[in-house]
């Protein structure tokens, strides 16, 4: 299977009406985290039996991916854990939107693929947009988790989450990365690159008090950046 999928291809431009948490899970008035671009989804199946507490949701942009996973859910009878096929930008938002105050308690993004060039800035899955439906939909102190093996995948993302105003990092947290990963399970990708000695730069943010900025100003400043690298951000 091809690593990357075209999340702007007309295909993957539909929107899809994602069911609501009482007809994925068995109880629905669980703490949400979700995981997006699950790919597999191979750590959220420990997760789900760790922390039966918690309703865990996994999107996935390749469908091929999403049935397998369900599929091994369904055999292990994971009741609150659930997959969905879905491009994040444009279906998540709406789902979020509709949510019970204070549901969705843990945002995850670990590892997405990598699009590198500048020119496919509009693929990469941490959007303007989809930032700002996450904020929205998460109370102050609820948890925002980003990480990646490559520099120039997370440094992007670091900087539009800042730009935004709307997350602060723990004091503890070491900078300009966090040295651990917060949750108790790591994904395929992140015991491959722990086994080959690389390097993963993870950040962790929490809502704050701050009101939303407008979509648009935000969209603006983000595309001022020319390199993410060389913005001062609050590492």
């Amino acid at each position: 299977m091809r690593q990357h999928v075209n999340p702007l291809s007309r295909f993957f431009q539909l929107p899809l009406e994602l069911p609501a948490p009482d007809q994925l899970f068995d109880a629905a008035n669980r703490p949400i985290h979700l995981d997006i671009g699950c790919a597999r989804g191979v750590c959220l199946l420990e997760l789900a039996a760790l922390k039966p507490d918690w309703n865990h949701l996994g999107v996935e942009i390749r469908r091929p991916l999403v049935l397998a996973a369900q599929r091994e859910r369904d055999r292990l009878a994971l009741s609150n854990l659930h997959y969905l096929f879905c491009n994040a930008n444009i279906s998540l938002e709406g789902w979020m939107a509709e949510l019970p105050d204070d549901q969705l308690q843990l945002v995850s993004i670990q590892f997405p693929d990598p699009w590198f060039k500048r020119r496919h800035r509009k693929r990469r899955v941490l959007q303007p947009s989809l930032l700002l439906a996450i904020a929205s939909a998460l109370l102050p102190g609820r948890e925002l988790f980003l990480q990646s093996d490559v520099l120039e995948v997370v440094e992007p993302m670091v900087t539009l989450v800042e730009l935004s105003g709307c997350f602060d990092r723990p004091a503890v947290d070491a900078r300009p990365w966090r040295a651990d990963n917060p949750l108790p399970v790591p994904t395929e990708r992140e015991r491959y690159v722990h086994e080959q000695g690389l390097k993963a730069y993870r950040v962790l943010y929490r809502r704050n008090t701050q009101p939303l900025p407008q979509r648009e100003e935000l969209e603006i400043a983000w595309q001022r950046v020319d390199n993410p690298a060389d913005v001062s951000v609050n590492h």
